[in-house]
């Protein structure tokens, strides 16, 4: 629709509102305007545009031909624009959008199920993003902007990054479903001196390594470590075949099927925990909100 580069957005309003009403006083007061300040607006809207809207007499007015087909094609622009805007406006305030995720997989075990469950109840028309990642990944991707919010296991983190601790856990030992260390015969981590270990890579976070190792420390021993990997369910199927014992986050027992057993070691002083981290200057409107939840 070409229209004059003098054609204001308000111009159009008055028209489709005096189309609709064929009234220039019923326009006016729904307008909240004045009819003589009215007239004039549609009078100079068909000087710009070189052509009559309405044909007026003292009885009736009425659209002309130009003026019915314009009622229709602005309808349809004002309702379109009317969806932008609020759609922007919905963007501008987190109601609308996609956030990008990514998480260590102890997090999808409590924390990010109930953190996602209570955002999409309050914000249901924004989208996520969930992608399995590594500490150092998701401390990548924030950097470059590919991600919006992380869930990593780490003591420090870049200082372009925000990093907020959100679940503070013990750790466990996982043993075969057969070992014959039993909770009730359990009194330290020294008593498994002889067995071998299938632990998280230090690629995965090279400080809840060293954590780990502090455990094997504090009871007196260095493990022989027979395998190292960055997947939980790797580690349950190698000990579940006997090729080692393991420790892990206790959020870790939840949620997968193995012939494992666990013990949690509630009276050793090493707990780990997972924090919430995203970029100081990211914009995302609905990060704030999800962070905000947090």
């Amino acid at each position: 629709m070409l229209m004059s580069n003098q054609t204001e957005l308000r111009h159009l309003r008055y028209f489709l509102a005096v189309a609709e009403e064929l009234h220039f006083r019923r326009a006016a007061e729904r307008l909240f305007i004045s009819q003589p300040g009215l007239s004039r607006q549609i009078k100079q809207l068909e000087a710009q545009l070189g052509y009559p809207l309405f044909e007026r007499n003292n009885r009736r007015v009425a659209l002309t031909p130009a003026g019915a087909y314009l009622k229709t094609e602005v309808a349809s622009l004002l309702q379109k624009l009317d969806e932008v805007t609020n759609h922007a406006r919905a963007l501008h305030e987190g109601r609308e959008g996609r956030l990008n995720f990514g998480y260590v997989g102890s997090a999808m075990q409590n924390i990010i199920p109930e953190l996602l469950v209570r955002f999409r109840r309050e914000y249901p028309k924004v989208v996520y993003g969930l992608q399995a990642l590594g500490n150092q990944e998701q401390v990548s991707g924030l950097l470059n902007g590919d991600l919006d919010l992380g869930f990593v296991r780490l003591e420090k983190v870049p200082a372009d990054l925000v990093r907020c601790p959100v679940f503070t856990e013990t750790f466990s030992l996982v043993l075969p479903a057969d070992h014959p260390l039993e909770i009730a015969t359990f009194t330290d981590v020294g008593q498994l001196r002889g067995d071998k270990f299938i632990l998280f890579d230090p690629a995965y976070s090279q400080p809840y390594y060293d954590q780990v190792m502090a455990i094997f420390g504090d009871a007196g021993f260095v493990p022989e470590v027979s395998h190292r990997t960055v997947h939980a369910t790797t580690i349950y199927r190698l000990v579940e075949n006997g090729f080692g014992v393991s420790v892990v986050p206790t959020s870790l027992s939840k949620g997968y099927v193995a012939d494992v057993k666990f013990i949690e070691l509630t009276q050793i002083r090493q707990r780990t925990t997972l924090s919430a981290v995203w970029r100081a200057e990211d914009q995302n409107p609905a990060l704030g909100k999800l962070v905000g939840l947090l």
